[in-house]
């Protein structure tokens, strides 16, 4: 049976969302009202994508398009670290793997063991191409790494890589031999001195932070107690995707608590949409879910205060439903997300704004226990 998403106000605590909301050109009420009616996505289609192997998980997808065919990479965990495959798909809900473009790095390597790559310069038009912009004839995927095994293992980085062959046929891409964000550069502040993850890179041709290239990021670091996981999301900008210089004022979504984390850009007419995962806040909350925020000049963000974009509501998804990448493509909106059942068993999951009906992939028994 078709499940829809239950439309109920979340009653936010003011403390956990103030710490978040920017109080420089606010977005008005109004028009983030108008723009959650938007991007809502209430049907739940379901699994897209899982992991034949029930010991592995699929995690954090990218949408983008060429030549008249979706694409998606992903990311593989399979007890060592992460690798970064593609998929191809006619209609955004039937997927095909194709292989890996991020795949495990030699031993000398400070990478080797880790490689969660995230496609930059996609169209970040909302309900435009979607497609790969190339920067110096080539194109350009960040990733995050680290030479230690396990889930998340190690000091992950940030790094680059690049090709400038076709990005929709697998091959490993070539990477820079150094990180080019690390939790212990000299610059980093004490919110990201721990581990940084997903980071997510527009083309901002208007220059609104002066550079061409705005990276976001959500990294974890420093608090008043060690054991006390959080992450907040902040950002950097370049001229060369190479050279990163942060924002002197990071981070710029902060909730004081738990996560807020795997931001990504979408621009709306004159305003900029950042879809960004939350978990564990407001204090006492269990589940992971997706959240926006809007912006008029990358910088400053005012906080939506409404009901989440997607939430535990599904068997598959019933533990997570984060992560998000959003598409609106000839009139409908599609939501992907990562769904985490309560095994822990991960895949890929999408809602959308029309009722498409529902999936019929499922997760399957588990014959190994999940490695982490």
């Amino acid at each position: 049976m078709k499940h829809l998403i239950p439309f109920f106000l979340f009653v936010f605590l003011t403390s956990a969302n103030s710490f978040a909301q920017s109080d420089i050109n606010p977005v008005s009420d109004a028009i983030m009202q108008d723009v959650y009616e938007e991007i809502v996505t209430p049907y739940k289609y379901g699994l897209v994508m899982i992991h034949e192997d029930t010991s592995n998980m699929i995690d954090c997808p990218t949408v983008f398009r060429k030549d008249s065919m979706w694409y998606m990479t992903y990311l593989v965990y399979n007890g060592r670290g992460y690798e970064t495959w593609l998929s191809k798909s006619e209609d955004l809900l039937t997927w095909e793997k194709l292989g890996k473009v991020l795949p495990f790095a030699n031993e000398d390597r400070w990478d080797w063991n880790q490689a969660a790559g995230y496609m930059s310069l996609v169209d970040h038009t909302w309900g435009g191409s979607y497609e790969l912009d190339t920067f110096d004839n080539k194109y350009w995927m960040s990733y995050f790494g680290s030479n230690t095994e396990g889930y998340e293992g190690g000091l992950l980085s940030i790094g680059m890589s690049f090709t400038d062959k076709d990005p929709t046929v697998p091959h490993a891409w070539h990477r820079l031999k150094q990180p080019v964000l690390k939790s212990t550069d000299d610059d980093a502040g004490s919110w990201e001195n721990r581990k940084l993850f997903k980071s997510s890179i527009i083309r901002d041709t208007s220059k609104l932070t002066g550079s061409e290239f705005v990276m976001y990021y959500n990294a974890c670091g420093d608090t008043s107690n060690p054991r006390k996981w959080i992450e907040r999301i902040g950002m950097a900008t370049s001229d060369d995707m190479v050279n990163w210089k942060r924002y002197e004022n990071n981070p710029i979504i902060n909730h004081h608590t738990g996560i807020s984390g795997d931001a990504y850009i979408q621009k709306i007419d004159s305003l900029y949409v950042m879809f960004y995962f939350g978990a564990f806040w407001p204090e006492g909350r269990k589940d992971a879910f997706n959240r926006f925020a809007c912006s008029y000049d990358l910088v400053h963000w005012t906080d939506w205060k409404g009901q989440d974009l997607v939430q535990c509501t599904e068997p598959y998804d019933e533990k997570y439903a984060h992560k998000p990448y959003v598409v609106k493509w000839n009139g409908v909106v599609y939501h992907f997300y990562c769904a985490v059942n309560e095994l822990e068993q991960r895949g890929l999951a999408v809602a959308t704004s029309k009722d498409l009906g529902e999936s019929t992939l499922h997760y399957q028994p588990i014959k190994v226990k999940l490695k982490r």
